[in-house]
């Protein structure tokens, strides 16, 4: 049964395109970047901490956050990256990049459509050719659009993520390293697939070594056999005493032909010395390379099985964050609902407090106006008594005014008038005297 814990597997069954590296100054701006991070005040800031000056440090993790995504998203195209494959985009963002895409296809087909259509004298008068090279055109507007639409999106990954709060962020981060996993897996195979071909490499070149050291071998004993011969066709060329006969030509001829054969074979040897000492170096140089892929290899398994462990608690660790951002928003909030109902209730109490102290003035106002109201009503029924008195002394005049003049006794008639009135004139015309007021009681509390 297979361990589904290896995390340094590599299937080499996938396949994967190759990316080529454009190696920049990228790394080394993002070390620069990432050693600027260092804070020793760091401490302080942890033992003097306030919900306040954790807005603060949220913020500053936010702003580092965005720097890192943005150098990463830079990096990305220096070394070659695809852009829609290292990067979360959103489906605005994506539709950018996929209408690119279902347009260059689209104009593919219309062009393999136009061109397929018969070449006769009937299609070119209805615009067969025209419409070739409509589809050509439309065909370079839509590769320019499809090479311009990974820019378009990233333009607006790059603006929505400015202001993007941290949760977003942190996907962001945890979408690359998973992209990252995957880039050094393939890298893993790439590097795998060149050992192999480096191991089939060795044995051809070891075979090939061998063969030319054989090779070399068999020249060295034919040489040995021709130097044999030449120094015995040299000795027969000195010991003819006629140079000028057809018997020291003939051993003239052999002795150069037999030196020609020696620069033959001490070519050959020279050869297979260089090819066996070049193989055999290939040999060496192949098994050097071999040595430093499969550590570069191995490294690059223990990042990636590294890198792969840590995202998957790195995720759980960066959803705990972004909880215990939310609690300290939920707890700055509670705080604040916490003070405005103090500050409520403090405002009730002074108010209902002003109402109480208020209503008892009003009470003590209302019984300090009484003896005032009630002089007021005696000054009021003073005049109204004292008016009356006028009035019936004036009375009295006109009845003694008739009584004199006309004969007529007025007496009953304004006895009449006043019968209702308990303070009625005298017979004499004159007021019983002032009259006080009757205070009726009331009990109003009752």
């Amino acid at each position: 049964m297979a361990d589904d814990f290896d995390l340094l597997e590599t299937n080499s069954n996938e396949k994967t395109e190759k990316v080529d590296v454009n190696w920049g100054k990228a790394i080394d701006q993002m070390k620069s970047k990432l050693a600027q991070e260092d804070d020793p005040e760091s401490r302080q800031k942890i033992l003097n901490a306030t919900l306040d000056n954790v807005v603060d440090m949220a913020e500053k993790d936010r702003t580092t956050l965005l720097d890192a995504i943005k150098d990463l998203t830079d990096y990305q195209d220096e070394v070659g990256i695809m852009f829609e494959g290292f990067s979360a985009l959103n489906p605005a963002e994506q539709k950018v990049i996929d209408d690119a895409v279902k347009r260059l296809e689209r104009a593919k087909v219309e062009l393999e459509d136009a061109k397929n259509k018969p070449d006769t004298w009937w299609n070119n008068l209805w615009g067969r050719k025209t419409k070739i090279k409509e589809a050509e055109q439309e065909l370079a507007n839509a590769q320019k659009e499809r090479a311009a639409s990974d820019n378009k999106a990233k333009a607006l990954f790059q603006q929505r993520i400015e202001s993007a709060d941290v949760q977003t962020l942190l996907n962001e981060l945890s979408f690359k390293s998973q992209a990252a996993i995957k880039r050094l897996k393939d890298r893993e195979l790439e590097i795998k697939e060149v050992e192999e071909s480096l191991k089939t490499a060795i044995v051809e070149a070891s075979n090939n070594h061998t063969k030319a050291l054989q090779k070399k071998k068999e020249v060295e004993t034919k040489l040995e056999e021709q130097y044999a011969l030449l120094k015995q066709a040299r000795q027969s060329l000195e010991e003819v005493a006629d140079k000028q006969s057809v018997e020291y030509s003939e051993a003239l001829e052999k002795v150069t032909q037999l030196e020609q054969k020696v620069e033959e074979l001490e070519g050959l040897k020279n050869a297979y010395t260089t090819l066996a000492a070049s193989k055999d170096s290939f040999v060496h140089k192949h098994n050097l390379t071999i040595k430093v892929l499969t550590s570069l290899r191995s490294n690059l398994q223990t990042h990636r099985a590294k890198l792969k462990s840590d995202t998957d608690e790195r995720l759980k660790y960066y959803d705990g964050y972004v909880v215990a951002l939310k609690a300290r928003t939920d707890q700055e909030f509670a705080a604040i609902l916490e003070h405005l109902g103090v500050k409520t209730d403090e405002h009730i109490g002074e108010t209902l407090a002003a109402m109480h102290t208020a209503s008892a003035k009003a009470r003590q106002e209302m019984m300090d106006n009484i003896p005032v109201h009630e002089k007021v009503m005696q000054g009021v029924y003073g005049s109204y008594a004292e008016a009356l008195k006028e009035i019936r002394s004036k009375d009295a005049e006109i009845q003694k005014n008739f009584a004199d003049r006309y004969g007529i006794d007025m007496k009953e008639i304004f006895n009449e008038y006043y019968e209702a009135d308990p303070n009625a004139p005298s017979a004499a015309g004159e007021p019983a005297g002032e009259a006080t007021p009757k205070v009726e009681e009331d009990d109003l509390l009752s």
